[in-house]
Parts: C-alpha cells; structure tokens; sequence
C-alpha cells in the first residue's frame, strides 16, 4: 500500500510538468511553413485551434483577371499584418496546386505540393508580413479557368482558411485561328 501512495505522490508532481510540456510543444504550431499534409485541405495542423468563425480581413490582390502560360501574375494579400501563410493556384474542378511560385519573397518559401517543388508559397518563419509582400506565380499551359486559394494566420490560434481571389481566364485566345489572311479587292465597273 505504502508503494502505491509513493507512486500515486510522485506522478501528482511529475503530472502537471508533463502537461505543460506538451502544451509547450503545440504553442509554435509551424513557425517553419506548412507540413506538405496542408496542401490539399490547406488547413493548419495547430493542434487545438480551429480557423476563425468570422469573414477574413485579408483578401488576395491580383494584377490582371487574364492569365497566359508563363507570364507571372502578382498576388498580394490585402489586410493586417500576418506571420504565416499558405497560398496555393488550383482550379475550380481540383484541390491540386497548379504553376510555380516565382522568387519566393522574403520570410517566404516554396512548399512541394502535388510533386510540384515550387507548388505553393508557405511562411518560413513567424516574421511579421504585410501589405508590400508580393507574391509572383508562373501559369502553366491550360485552358482552365484558376484562382488563388489562402489561409492567413495573424497568429497561431488566429487564423482563417479558404481565402480566395476572383476567378481568373485564360487570355490570348485568337476567334481566328490559323496565319491572317488578306485580300486586294479591285474595282471592276
């Protein structure tokens, strides 16, 4: 009896130190980036958190509502500052990240999705990132229409998911197709 009181006495001690460990662990969430599991779902792996139940402040900012493969599209995101991001190109018919993410800017990198190396753009510390980061993506060769897809944590526990641009189209498409042709017409009277 006198072992179990022993035993009983030493794990009330060691108990709220285990606790606080574990909490401790979970409080940075990933200060590194997004874990290549976010990018399908693009929902941060914060243990305990959930996304935030109000609209975002944030909205995605695109230079041009046309995309053509290989001329880059400038993303911002618009609101207050933020320390971690994942942002994503996809189509309305997949959750596959599609293009490549340009020169990731600073307190940036690329995060492999889909076999793609430069997929996606996640946070690669909790530095504070604001309205002057600019984001440069490259489109890839398709007819589909795409948008920006973003979740933006202000913080850990303070973030919010399914941040989207409006729906950009594939521009430099000709009614004509073929090499243009011209014709002299003559006056015959």
């Amino acid at each position: 009896m006198r072992l179990l009181l022993v035993n009983l006495e030493l794990m009330e001690l060691w108990l709220p130190a285990f606790i606080m460990l574990q909490v401790f662990c979970f409080v940075e969430g990933y200060p590194g980036g997004a874990p290549t599991g976010a990018c399908e779902d693009m929902l941060p792996r914060h243990a305990g958190v959930l996304p935030q139940p109000s609209p975002a402040p944030y909205t995605l900012l695109i230079d041009t509502r046309t995309f053509r493969p290989g001329k880059p599209i400038t993303v911002t995101i618009s609101g207050p500052e933020y320390r971690g991001v994942l942002l994503e190109a996809r189509t309305a018919a997949s959750t596959n990240a599609l293009g490549s993410w340009h020169l990731p800017p600073p307190d940036t990198r690329f995060l492999e999705c889909t076999r793609n190396p430069q997929g996606a753009i996640t946070h690669s510390n909790i530095n504070p990132k604001g309205n002057t980061t600019v984001y440069s993506w490259i489109p890839p060769n398709i007819p589909n229409p795409v948008y920006f897809k973003a979740t933006v944590a202000q913080q850990r526990a303070v973030y919010w998911i399914n941040v989207v641009s409006p729906t950009l189209t594939r521009g430099g498409y000709s009614s004509v197709t073929g090499p243009k042709h011209t014709s002299k017409v003559e006056n015959c009277s």
